[in-house]
């Protein structure tokens, strides 16, 4: 809507977790990560097993749901490289706190790296820096200085 949007990035490949309950209720996620990173994003299938408390309130249900998460992500991985693990070359982006978390419970099995859509969209338009620039700038002149 804003109309900002980068360019793809060579060597660099995106998978997309939908969450359950996505917050982009009138836009398909994977077109719009596609769109605002400028370069191929696809859908990487199944619940994450994380669902908010499903996790904690059911962890042997999670876990099941888990095991076939992790060959979902395997497969997708193989897609762009043809291996079952990735060396960075791919990232899995989603739009959700707590399947954020629930990504990062793969990393070690698969080497992905998960992240949100507008945090990698930050980091290519603002750079790598950003975050911690932002911090500092809250420090020295207080968090109504930036959001004014």
């Amino acid at each position: 809507e804003k109309g900002i949007t980068t360019e793809g990035v060579a060597g660099q490949h995106y998978l997309y977790h939908e969450p359950c309950h996505t917050p982009m209720k009138q836009h398909n996620g994977t077109k719009v990560a596609a769109s605002l990173l400028g370069q191929e994003v696809r859908l990487n299938d199944r619940c994450c097993g994380e669902a908010g408390t499903f996790a904690i309130s059911r962890p042997d249900i999670a876990t099941q749901v888990r095991f076939r998460k992790e060959e979902e992500l395997r497969a997708g991985i193989a897609g762009y490289t043809g291996e079952q693990r990735t060396a960075g070359e791919v990232k899995i982006l989603t739009s959700c706190p707590a399947c954020h978390q629930g990504l990062s419970r793969y990393t070690e099995a698969t080497g992905l790296e998960s992240d949100y859509i507008v945090v990698e969209l930050a980091n290519r338009v603002l750079g790598e820096q950003w975050q911690q620039q932002f911090i500092e700038r809250a420090k020295q002149g207080g968090i109504e200085r930036i959001l004014l």
